[in-house]
């Protein structure tokens, strides 16, 4: 009996801690390499139809970003600490690094830090409104209090449990953008051969 309710104790004890911000940037920063697949969508205002795109996603802490949309069409998108290259299909990659275009190296280490909960970098740029919604669940709503964030964003809100599961980005042109990933996997722990070819290049 006594063993019954020492399990029941526990159960409730792990079912009623909440999750805060703290804690889910620590259990980022535990993944050292992520993938994923992520399904985007666009809508954009005076256009009848949204813009739909599907791709994969290469997170890696020691390297940086690698954004590889599929569909409509091919293109390759490389974040690191002190470059960004895009590549579209049948043209020359076009790179910048941070001393070519530091406002947008500001947009880099913005996106890292949504991936990562970096606090320290969203407080920075964010308001930050963030709530346990039980089950391992939570939901982050990021309002810009910084130019040029706040001249381009309403507000950023990001969905997720164990992982980042949407990011949903309402800007100032009355525009929406969301964005869901889905089968994330974070073995292998180290690049493969070709993954860090994707870096290299």
């Amino acid at each position: 009996m006594k063993a019954f309710l020492l399990i029941v104790m526990t159960f409730f004890s792990v079912a009623a801690h909440a999750v805060t911000l703290e804690e889910l940037q620590q259990r980022f920063s535990q993944v050292p390499v992520l993938r994923a697949e992520f399904a985007q969508q666009r809508t954009i205002s005076g256009m009848a139809q949204p813009l739909n795109s599907t791709g994969n996603l290469l997170i890696a802490q020691q390297q940086g970003l690698w954004w590889q949309q599929e569909k409509p069409f091919s293109l390759t998108l490389l974040l690191t600490e002190n470059r960004m290259v895009q590549t579209m299909a049948g043209q020359e990659p076009q790179g910048v690094t941070a001393e070519t275009n530091p406002q947008m190296f500001q947009f880099n280490s913005l996106l890292s830090a949504l991936f990562h909960a970096d606090r320290k970098v969203l407080e920075e740029n964010f308001s930050l409104d963030f709530t346990d919604l039980g089950k391992g669940a939570w939901t982050l709503i990021l309002t810009p209090k910084v130019s040029p964030l706040n001249r381009l964003f309403r507000r950023i809100t990001l969905n997720g449990d164990t992982f980042l599961n949407n990011i949903d980005i309402d800007d100032m042109q009355g525009d929406a953008t969301h964005i869901r990933f889905f089968n994330q996997k974070t073995t292998p722990a180290t690049l493969t051969d070709a993954e860090k070819r994707h870096f290299a290049s």
